[in-house]
């Protein structure tokens, strides 16, 4: 039986290891949906430190002189 969503196999150090299987038994879930939150979590993380850094480029190009007022865009 072939499964929809695409599978991974990795290897872990045996504290890893360790720490992911009680870490699910203790949320009672799977070691592989505890796998597949934290790399969700790593994810998420990944996507906001990129979005924060575009954010920090944009600011230090900003000039209050050229920016749009409130009235200017919403009418």
């Amino acid at each position: 039986m072939s499964c929809k969503n695409p599978r991974i196999n990795t290897v872990l150090e045996p504290p890893l290891y360790e720490w992911v299987k009680e870490s699910a038994t203790a949320q009672g879930i799977s070691i592989s949906l505890k796998l597949r939150d934290i790399i969700q979590q790593a994810y998420e993380l990944s996507e906001d430190l990129y979005w924060a850094r575009v954010g920090e480029d944009r600011l230090s190009t900003f000039d209050k002189k050229e920016a749009f007022t409130h009235t200017h865009v919403w009418g």
